[in-house]
């Protein structure tokens, strides 16, 4: 085992020619990130669930129930023993032939038998209710750490000035407030880590795990060797469009579909602006080009500019997605579904269709395109 540590903390990998551990340690003068720091971010990221399931249940809720977001579900499929063994069994989406089958052995019409399926497969889907809670939470601490995130990094040097994260690095103190912002973003990003396999399951999951996993392994990437004055300039980046989504989804559930367009408009520009324009501009080059000059190369500085490039891969495929989203709208005249949600169309919608009518052309109402309120831009809910 410490032969596997020696290896792995080897600081030729780790740190700058002529640099190591011992010159790193904290003294009276000056404290520095020390990997056992990473601790914290676990009772501090059980805590931050914990105040999410307080916040949706007394905060969150109450403002759902006064904008009358209801807590009704879809529509419950009508108990059918043979329906759900062939729903559990064999198949979600029965073809033409099943179908047939199905009518014969039940003596129901196909229709009805459609209807079953779509109701079921709709059945253990979430209520806008909940949609709103989770929006709400991701609004409130998103707006919360953006805001610290901007009040601490206008007090330093190198917001205005990219060339102070490479001055005299590594050797550049930890303060209370870097040491505070890092190990919260991190704690958020833990916490999001487990509580994606309970919140609301969309197309995107594998994406949004892989974003989860890196922001988590750059954020502690950067802190253990100090490279966290650059680290704080690509989270406050990439917290700026968040609150704008996430409100936009909440005026979609709440069916303001006027604010909703707005928001989505004034997201989509922050979005693609910050991403697309700033961050590769801005960071991308004091990470590449300056700390080559002023520091240079070594191996752990590969490895963090890689981690970058990749989530400026990320950053470039939702933004497709918004510019997609952005053309329907234009066509549309307001904003769609959410390409992320695994909700196809509403269940009510389509059992209340005339007879007769193809339950897949159907229009639908207050700006939600029978997807019970998602917004395409989910897509690009970075937690990033």
């Amino acid at each position: 085992m410490a032969g596997i540590l020696a290896w792995f903390w080897n600081e030729r990998f780790w740190l700058p020619h002529n640099v190591t551990w011992a010159d790193l340690k904290n003294t009276e003068e000056a404290t520095f990130p020390q990997a056992e720091d990473l601790y914290l971010a676990f009772p501090l990221a059980f805590c931050i669930f914990m105040v999410r399931l307080i916040f949706e249940r007394f905060v969150a809720k109450p403002c759902a129930i006064a904008l009358n977001i209801q807590a009704n579900g879809p529509q419950i499929a009508q108990p059918n023993a043979i329906l759900e063994k062939v729903f559990t069994a064999i198949t979600k989406h029965p073809d033409e032939k099943r179908l047939e089958g199905l009518s014969k052995q039940l003596d129901w019409d196909v229709r009805s038998i459609q209807r079953w399926f779509r109701q079921r497969c709709n059945q253990e889907k979430p209520s806008t209710l909940r949609k709103f809670c989770e929006s709400m939470w991701r609004f409130s601490f998103s707006l919360y750490v953006f805001t610290y995130g901007v009040r601490f990094l206008k007090k330093t040097p190198w917001l205005w000035n990219t060339r102070h994260c490479w001055y005299n690095y590594p050797y550049q103190p930890l303060t209370t407030d870097l040491h505070y912002y890092y190990i919260l973003e991190l704690s958020f990003y833990w916490s999001l880590m487990f509580s994606q396999f309970t919140d609301i399951k969309r197309k995107d999951f594998g994406i949004m795990f892989l974003h989860h996993l890196v922001a988590i392994f750059l954020i502690s990437f950067s802190y253990v060797n100090n490279m966290a004055r650059v680290g704080t300039l690509v989270l406050c980046l990439h917290d700026s469009a968040d609150a704008l989504l996430e409100a936009a989804k909440m005026a979609n559930y709440a069916k303001f579909q006027k604010i909703c367009d707005l928001l989505f408009v004034m997201f989509a520009m922050v979005f693609i602006t910050t991403r697309l324009g700033i961050f590769p501009l801005w960071v991308l080059h004091t990470t590449l080009f300056e700390s080559w000059e002023i520091v240079g190369p070594y191996p752990s500085w590969w490895v963090f500019n890689l981690l970058l490039l990749l989530i400026q891969g990320l950053n470039c495929f939702w933004s497709y997605l918004i510019i997609k989203i952005a053309c329907k709208a234009i066509s549309k005249g307001k904003v769609s579904k959410d390409d992320r949600s695994d909700i196809e169309s509403s269940s009510d919608e389509e059992d209340s269709e005339p007879p007769g009518k193809n339950p897949h052309t159907s229009t639908t109402t207050n700006g939600t395109s029978g997807t019970n309120g998602y917004l395409l831009t989910g897509s690009c809910s970075v937690d990033d």
